[in-house]
């Protein structure tokens, strides 16, 4: 007999392997303090997370630097499995300039595809 941690992780590949699994994006902020983004790169959905059938969304707080790179991240929100994946793609996204540092919240959404 297999214990039921097991048969989690094999339901949880079974379905994302079934039914895939994709993440999106979105900005948040103040509209007058929002800068545009010029180049975005998506994060991976980890593949632990999808044989988990881990979803949800994932908060991350980035402070841009005026020519629009990140120069940093801090997460506020989102399950430990999805943070750093979002982290990862967050640092290779650019933003338009702007005359002086600002920070916004990006929020990625992880779901299983239907």
């Amino acid at each position: 007999m297999r214990p039921k941690w097991i048969r989690k992780v094999l339901v949880g590949l079974a379905l994302s392997a079934v039914l895939g699994a994709h993440a999106t994006a979105q900005q948040s902020g103040t509209e007058e303090g929002k800068r545009k983004v010029k180049t975005k790169v998506a994060p991976v959905y980890p593949e632990l997370a999808k044989r988990m059938s881990v979803s949800g969304k994932v908060k991350i707080e980035v402070i841009i630097t005026p020519d629009g790179r990140v120069k940093s991240t801090r997460a506020l929100g989102g399950h430990p499995l999805l943070v750093q994946s979002c982290i990862d793609a967050l640092k290779e996204w650019k933003f338009a300039s702007a005359p002086e540092e600002s920070t916004q919240v990006v929020e990625f959404e992880f779901s299983v595809a239907s």
